[in-house]
């Protein structure tokens, strides 16, 4: 590909606009702008008009533009336009997570058949380089697992709880008003955001295609603050986790909030800021950070796409190529804390293996293994959390084996 760079961008909201000014501030990188595709035409913007367009085929059909950059809000729309500029010729950026989550599998085929790029780092966990790393320096590692926080905003809502105190409706109300959660917050609060990412993580590291809808995923939305003196109580903190490990020819991966213990370093992950922790049988455990949310964080992994398409760079997916007949599962149980309201009633016969329980301000608590299935079923419920153990064990279900112990501890 030439070295110089013609860009057609669609979207110019918090990620379009920090795109726009680190592209503007970077000095090795020769890529610009010609046109940017919006839908309001009258919204007030801050750079000149004759820039802006309201029509994609402006950019779809223009042969001096290399790129198409997508950093819209509607899936499904993304998508459309990621398969017609590739049959244009031309190769993709994205940050679209819920789109390649649903469409991976297809898109990875769009590429070989149009033979075009598309590349999506700053899709998961915004600026840290994940996708790269799990193709490039785990390439021929042997990942056994990965885990961590991939939304910014939920985290950053749970530090506020708990270092500040904020109850959650105030934590989440001055996560909106940054700019870290949308003014319909449930893709972040109730999981389905680091589950977007969760699948396209695991295609990069254990070659396997995996729909969201086969993924289990609890989010935040039903913490209480009996969840939050538990913890307190204790030492912990609570975390929204996304994990993916393998055992033997089986992948198994899900999201779900954790109490998270003072020494682990999960704990210490504040604010909008990510963690992935990656396990490989050679370059063992190791831990990366960087913040998960906010225009410029998104917009710089975005930038790095740009740079990285300047000398043909694209995902060789290799461990499609190196992984046979692995398949994924949800035949799991997981240690959980689960508290039900008033009115409630989870036997303890619904428990594969069921601990302890008590009663406290009109709640009952019960701690025990359960089946993800039944976590699931639970998690449904109205007045019913749900927070995993710490040092919880994954077992598998049906034959109650313990496979190795992928938890925080």
């Amino acid at each position: 590909m030439k070295k110089n760079l013609t860009l057609g961008l669609f979207g110019f909201g918090c990620v379009g606009q920090g795109l726009y000014h680190v592209l503007n501030e970077t000095q090795g990188l020769k890529a610009s702008i010609k046109k940017i595709c919006v839908k309001d035409p009258n919204k007030t913007r801050p750079l000149s008009s004759s820039l802006f367009t309201f029509s994609g085929d402006d950019i779809l059909h223009d042969r001096d533009i290399d790129v198409v950059v997508e950093l819209i809000d509607d899936a499904d729309a993304a998508f459309v336009i990621l398969k017609k500029a590739l049959q244009h010729g031309k190769h993709v950026v994205t940050a679209n997570k819920k789109m390649l989550a649903e469409h991976l599998e297809e898109i990875y085929f769009l590429q070989n058949k149009y033979n075009r790029s598309v590349l999506y780092e700053g899709a998961v966990c915004g600026s840290i380089p994940i996708l790269r790393n799990l193709e490039e320096y785990y390439d021929n590692d042997l990942i056994s697992g990965l885990e961590g926080i991939f939304n910014g905003s939920t985290n950053y809502i749970l530090t506020k709880i708990f270092e500040e105190k904020k109850s959650y409706s105030d934590a989440l109300q001055q996560a909106q008003e940054l700019g870290f959660a949308e003014s319909d917050p449930a893709l972040d609060v109730k999981g389905y955001d680091p589950k977007f990412k969760l699948c396209i993580a695991i295609t990069h590291a254990f070659g396997l295609f995996v729909t969201p809808e086969n993924v289990i995923n609890l989010g935040i939305n039903n913490l209480h603050d009996l969840d939050l003196k538990t913890a307190r109580e204790n030492g912990y903190t609570i975390k929204l986790i996304a994990r993916a490990f393998k055992s033997g020819n089986t992948v198994y991966g899900f999201v779900a909030p954790q109490f998270v213990e003072h020494y682990h370093p999960l704990f210490s992950v504040r604010n909008e800021y990510n963690a992935v922790t990656v396990e490989g049988a050679f370059s063992e455990k190791q831990l990366f950070v960087g913040k998960g949310a906010g225009g410029y964080p998104t917009g710089s992994a975005v930038l790095s796409d740009i740079s990285a398409l300047t000398y043909d760079y694209r995902y060789e997916y290799k461990k499609i190529r190196q992984v046979k007949e692995v398949i994924f599962s949800n035949d799991l149980c997981l240690d959980v804390f689960v508290r039900l309201g008033n009115g409630k009633n989870i036997s303890t016969y619904d428990f594969e293996e069921f601990h302890s329980g008590y009663a406290a301000n009109g709640q009952h608590y019960l701690r025990g293994r359960a089946s993800l299935s039944k976590i699931k079923e639970w998690s449904q419920w109205k007045d019913v959390g749900i927070i995993l153990a710490p040092q919880a064990k994954f077992t598998k279900q049906k034959q109650k084996s313990e496979v190795e112990d992928y938890s925080l501890a």
